[in-house]
């Protein structure tokens, strides 16, 4: 599975269709320079919906803004990037009949031990690298941590790698890691914020030619 994350116009939503991407992800975080908001994505989500499906990013967002972006733009799953509890994760899966993606940011062996209690309360995880210590955005930091951390790692759910991904190392990270599924944003992008539709496509290539 390939997600391609931040997508914020529809030239680059339309880059990560062509390339069959398996995910897009819409950021709803106004601290980051890839927030769109509901109005925005709904279009975007509009024009591909039916073609790959719809990741709603939010972070550590209450409930009336998570009914805000399920009414208007029924994603197909809910990324949590923030500190949401294993009990939050299972009230948002049950209240809001959305599935789960919970994101962790992974420095060490202890923080894929605090994966454990959430397993029954998520459908997926994604694992990406902690933020650099001056930064107030969970994710898209374009870094990344040690992915032998996840050699043989089995949580009984997906698991999909992100921090510091780009076209010129995913290949080595699912080698290494021996996980199956991607994520991606600053690593295709040209400036912070800035989508580039050349590296979506060399991104998308060079994760499907590691199954090939």
């Amino acid at each position: 599975m390939i997600k391609i994350c931040g997508i914020s116009t529809k030239e680059t939503a339309d880059a990560v269709t062509k390339e069959q991407a398996d995910m897009i992800g819409f950021v709803f975080f106004p601290k980051s320079p890839r927030h769109v908001s509901v109005a925005q994505a709904k279009e975007l989500v509009d024009h591909v919906r039916g073609k790959i499906k719809i990741v709603a990013l939010t972070v550590n967002m209450d409930d009336a803004g998570l009914k805000e972006i399920v009414d208007n733009i029924a994603p197909d799953i809910l990324q949590l990037h923030g500190s949401e509890s294993p009990e939050r994760c299972a009230y948002i899966r049950e209240t809001f009949g959305v599935p789960v993606m919970k994101a962790f940011g992974i420095s060490s062996s202890e923080d894929i031990e605090a994966l454990q209690p959430y397993i029954p309360h998520v459908d997926r995880f994604l694992l990406d690298a902690k933020p650099p210590k001056n930064s107030d955005i969970p994710g898209g930091n374009g870094v990344s941590f040690d992915w032998k951390l996840l050699q043989g790692l089995k949580l009984g759910k997906p698991i999909m790698l992100s921090g510091g991904l780009s076209p010129a190392n995913v290949r080595e990270a699912l080698a290494i890691s021996g996980v199956s599924d991607v994520d991606v944003s600053s690593g295709v992008e040209r400036e912070k914020g800035v989508k580039d539709i050349e590296l979506i496509e060399a991104f998308v290539r060079e994760a499907r030619s590691v199954a090939e």
